[in-house]
């Protein structure tokens, strides 16, 4: 261990001891942004750059266990990533479909998917729903997966929904337009039944949500890292729940 890990892990562990996990969030929002931008600042390719930011995701998983975090989102693709090149977005793809098998395959996590499924290629699907059905019963962390993803797109679907369940009732338009509130929509979103995120953190040093979980976001409290996804390390998370922990929400008040 050089000099600088060492200095590193004192300082995180400073960091760790001085954190009230008490009042850390339930459910933390990940935007894994900037792998791409990783790897051309590290001389390798966009699909190492993928690897790379895959691979710390069991990593972010294995932090948050150790808090009371009970919910983790995880963007790993947009609607508007299904228009990359079709040399992108097909090993980008193969990527996410192996991280999801790990997840499933670790034995503790809860693997759920929110997102639109038909939008995906049928093998996507397929390990999307795989891992939901194998890890139904696991205790662990309820990890959203969200893949083929788009906040607008979630609430259109989630209206849509609405729409067909009370068509099948034979509720009218206008007995609809008197009962609909923010319950009803809420309940027919992708988490619906989950609590809402208190904390959304994105890398990368862009500092907006480009869509991500519009709906559920709406109280929610921001933290934006300047490092790019891969170099993401444990003080970063660290940081950012102190950061949530000095904050007083005040949810409109």
């Amino acid at each position: 261990m050089n000099l600088r890990d060492l200095v590193y892990r004192l300082y995180a562990h400073r960091v760790e001891r001085r954190l009230d996990l008490a009042q850390g969030p339930k459910h933390i929002g990940v935007i894994l942004d900037g792998n791409r931008r990783w790897a051309k600042a590290s001389g390798g390719t966009t699909e190492q750059g993928h690897k790379a930011g895959a691979s710390k995701i069991q990593e972010l998983l294995g932090w948050c266990s150790e808090t009371n975090v009970e919910v983790v989102t995880l963007w790993l693709l947009s609607t508007d990533n299904l228009d990359r090149p079709e040399e992108e977005l097909t090993p980008l793809l193969g990527i996410i479909e192996d991280a999801v098998r790990d997840l499933a395959a670790d034995g503790r996590w809860r693997v759920h998917h929110v997102g639109t499924m038909d939008l995906l290629p049928g093998h996507t699907q397929l390990v999307l729903k795989e891992a939901e059905h194998a890890t139904i019963g696991n205790s662990g962390i309820l990890v959203n997966v969200a893949v083929g993803y788009g906040g607008r797109q979630e609430i259109a679907d989630a209206v849509r929904s609405l729409l067909q369940d009370h068509a099948v009732r034979g509720t009218s338009y206008d007995e609809l337009a008197e009962i609909v509130d923010i319950d009803m929509i809420s309940s027919h979103l992708y988490t619906r039944g989950q609590p809402d995120p208190d904390l959304v953190i994105r890398t990368s040093g862009e500092q907006r949500l480009s869509g991500f979980m519009l709906w559920q976001s709406a109280h929610s409290e921001y933290y934006f890292c300047d490092v790019f996804w891969p170099a993401f390390r444990k003080v970063d998370f660290l940081r950012a729940l102190r950061d949530y922990a000095a904050r007083h929400r005040r949810y409109g008040a």
